[in-house]
C-alpha cells in the first residue's frame, strides 16, 4: 500500500493529522504564513520574526521615505534566492533520474546483442498528452480478451432443455386409471450447433432427454419451443434435437481442439444449474485433466467415458451446456460430476473430438451405429459359483450369457445362453465393460472377431460376423 505522504510533490501542503503533530496558537505555522501571497505574489503581512534581527541602521533606514519599498525588495529577492535554489535542488535529481533512464536507454539494446540498434530512436505503443493533442487521436486500450465480451457473445447460445413424460392421472370417480397428461421430469442444457433454412440443431446430454415424450426448448429470450429428437446415444450420453430455425436467433456456436487442451486451461461452464431459473449461469474454472476414464452406468449398460475434468463449477441442471475455451468455442459438453461430502470441484465434461464426430453421425442417420452381438450378459465375478456349470475353478473372470437375439450375430454363430465369454481375437475380456470397450473400439460393423467361449464346460473359438446395433440393445 502506497503512503500518501511519500507521493506528495514540493510545495503540496496536505498534511495528516495522524502523522504529524498538530500546531497550536501559540506557535504559529511559519509555513502558512508564508504562502498566504497578495495579488502580486509577496505576503501582504511580513512575519515579525522575519526583522526581528535587523540592526538599528536597519530600523533607522525603515523610518526614511521610500524604505519600506526597498525593504519588501530585499525581502522578495532574497526569497526568490530561496527559491532558486530549492529548484536547483529538484533539477539536479531530476538530472541525476535522467541521466539514469538515458544510461538504461543505451544499456538494453546492447544487451540484445545488437549495438546498432542504439542509435535509432525508442519508439512506444503509447501517445503522450501532448501527441494527442497534435494527432487529435487517443490510444485506445484494447478490449479483446475480456471475459465478460467472450460469455455475453456465447450465452445466447445455450439453452435450456425440459423433459416431459407422461404421468398417468387417477379417475376420482373410478372406472379406469384416467387420462394421461405431460408434466415436466427434469430440465438440463443444450448448445445451439447448427442452423439451416428450416431448423436450428440443439446438442445436449442423453439423459436429459432419455424417456421424453415431449421435448420443450427454452431460448434466451424467454420463450418456449417444442423440439423433435434428432438422434441420441446413450454410451457417449449424447443427444441432438432440432427446432424451428426461424424461432432460434442464436449463432452456432463453433466447437474447438480439446486434444490441444493442457491442465491449467482457463475454462467457462454456461448452463441452467437447479432450472431455468438460473438459466445461462457462468461459472469459471481450469481444466484439472484432460484423459480421465470414468466409468459410468447407462440404461445401454456400463461404460467407461473419456472426459475432460474441470473445477468449474457444475450442478444438476448443467448437463448438455457448453464448458468452453477463452475463444469462445466449445471445447467439451458438461454430463457429470462428483458429488458428496467433503467432495469439491470434481466436474466432467465429454470431449469435443469426441462430440464431434458422433453428433455429425446422428444428424446423418439419427443413431450412432457400433457392432452389434445380440447377447445380455453379467460379469462372472457377479454371479454365484454353483450356476456357472461345468465352468473350471480357474476361470475368475469374463462375461456371463444371460440372454441371446436369435436374430443377432452372436446368436446365428452358435453362441446359447449359459455360454461364458473369456476373450476376444485373443484378448481377455475380464467383465461386460472390457468386452464393450473391445467392440465398440477395436471392431466396425461387418468384422469377423473369434470369441472364446466355455459352452458346456469345455473351451471352443467361435466366430461371429458383427451386425448393427439396435438403438436399446446393450452390445
Amino acid at each position: 500500500m502506497t503512503n500518501d505522504q511519500n507521493s506528495r510533490e514540493p510545495g503540496d501542503n496536505r498534511h495528516d493529522s495522524i502523522n504529524e503533530n498538530p500546531i497550536g496558537p501559540a506557535e504559529p505555522d511559519i509555513r502558512e504564513q508564508e504562502w498566504q501571497h497578495g495579488e502580486d505574489g509577496v505576503p501582504e503581512h511580513l512575519p515579525e520574526e522575519l526583522i526581528a534581527g535587523e540592526t538599528r541602521e536597519e530600523a533607522y533606514r525603515s523610518d526614511m521615505p521610500g524604505a519600506a519599498e526597498e525593504n519588501e525588495a530585499a525581502i522578495r529577492g532574497e526569497r526568490d534566492r530561496k527559491k532558486r535554489g530549492g529548484a536547483g535542488w529538484l533539477q539536479a535529481i531530476g538530472g541525476g533520474v535522467a541521466g539514469s533512464v538515458l544510461t538504461l536507454a543505451i544499456a538494453v539494446p546492447l544487451l540484445n546483442g545488437d549495438p546498432a540498434e542504439t542509435n535509432q530512436p525508442a519508439e512506444s505503443g503509447l501517445q503522450s498528452e501532448s501527441q494527442q493533442q497534435s494527432t487529435g487521436e487517443v490510444t485506445k486500450v484494447s478490449t479483446d480478451g475480456s471475459l465478460a465480451d467472450m460469455v455475453e457473445q456465447v450465452s445466447g447460445s445455450i439453452v435450456g432443455v425440459v423433459n416431459f413424460q407422461q404421468q398417468q392421472q387417477r379417475n376420482p370417480f373410478g372406472g379406469g386409471s384416467g387420462s394421461g397428461q405431460d408434466i415436466p421430469a427434469g430440465t438440463g442444457s443444450g448448445v445451439v450447433i447448427k442452423k439451416d433454412d428450416e431448423s436450428a440443431y440443439i446438442v445436449t446430454n442423453n439423459h436429459v432427454v432419455e424417456g421424453a415424450t415431449k421435448l420443450e426448448i427454452s431460448l434466451s429470450d424467454g420463450e418456449r419451443a417444442e423440439a423433435e429428437l434428432v438422434g441420441a446415444d446413450a454410451l457417449s450420453d449424447l443427444a441432438v434435437v432440432r427446432v424451428d430455425a426461424n424461432l432460434v436467433d442464436a449463432e452456432p456456436l463453433p466447437f474447438g481442439d480439446s486434444d490441444a487442451l493442457r491442465a491449467g486451461d482457463s475454462v467457462v461452464a454456461i448452463g441452467n444449474p437447479l432450472g431455468l431459473e438460473l438459466s445461462r449461469s457462468v461459472t469459471e474454472g481450469i481444466v484439472s485433466a484432460t484423459d480421465r476414464s470414468i466409468s459410468v452406468d447407462t440404461s445401454a449398460g456400463e461404460w467407461e467415458m473419456n472426459v475432460i475434468q474441470t473445477d468449474a463449477a457444475i450442478n444438476q441442471g448443467n448437463s448438455g451446456g457448453a464448458l468452453v475455451n477463452m475463444n469462445g468455442e466449445v471445447i467439451g459438453i458438461n454430463s457429470l460430476k462428483i458429488g458428496g461430502s467433503g467432495v469439491e470441484g470434481l466436474g466432467f465434461a465429454i470431449p469435443s473430438d469426441d462430440v464431434v464426430p458422433l453428433v455429425e453421425e446422428m444428424l446423418e442417420s439419427g443413431h450412432v451405429e457400433r457392432p452389434y452381438a445380440g447377447i445380455s450378459m453379467y460379469d462372472v465375478a457377479q454371479i454365484p459359483r454353483g450356476y456357472l456349470d461345468g465352468l473350471p475353478n480357474d476361470i475368475s473372470e469374463g462375461v456371463y450369457i444371460a440372454g441371446v437375439d436369435p436374430e443377432g450375430a452372436a446368436g446365428k454363430a452358435g453362441i446359447k445362453e449359459g455360454d461364458v465369454i473369456t476373450a476376444i481375437d485373443g484378448e481377455a475380456i475380464a467383465d461386460g465393460q472390457a468386452l464393450r470397450r473391445y467392440l465398440y473400439s477395436e471392431l466396425e460393423v461387418g468384422d469377423q472377431a473369434v470369441f472364446t467361449v466355455y459352452q458346456d464346460g469345455k473351451k471352443t473359438e467361435i466366430p461371429v460376423t458383427l451386425g448393427s446395433n439396435k438403438a436399446s440393445s446393450p452390445s
